[in-house]
């Protein structure tokens, strides 16, 4: 999608502070943290939300799931993390691009759950 701030961010017209990238999926820090660490996933085809997620999107959607742990690590959150996929208004989902918002660092977290 040519408007999509995320598409953009994929396609590298939009600066990011990448995480991680393969043929399917990209992972950049969130220019706003709500935690120590605080980055996204997102898949690099555009895909509005989870709502409109179809099975052909399910090897994209695990291999992003299999990545946050082993991400969540290596950015300095050990003893776990919080996912969180924010869908569609209710959901307050700001970007319509699906993204996984991976939160953790070296303390518990409260009851934040970040805007998207």
């Amino acid at each position: 999608m040519q408007d999509c701030i995320f598409c953009k961010i994929v396609r590298g017209e939009i600066p990011s502070k990448k995480v991680y990238e393969d043929d399917d999926v990209f992972a950049f820090h969130d220019i706003h943290p709500q935690a120590p660490v605080h980055f996204m996933l997102v898949p690099k085809r555009h895909i509005a939300s989870l709502a409109d997620a179809t099975p052909d999107d399910a090897g994209v959607l695990g291999r992003m799931m299999t990545l946050a742990g082993r991400l969540a690590r290596e950015q300095g959150s050990p003893d776990g993390f919080r996912t969180i996929v924010n869908t569609g208004r209710i959901g307050r989902q700001d970007v319509m691009h699906l993204h996984l918002h991976i939160l953790g660092g070296t303390t518990p977290l409260g009851h934040m759950l970040p805007r998207s």
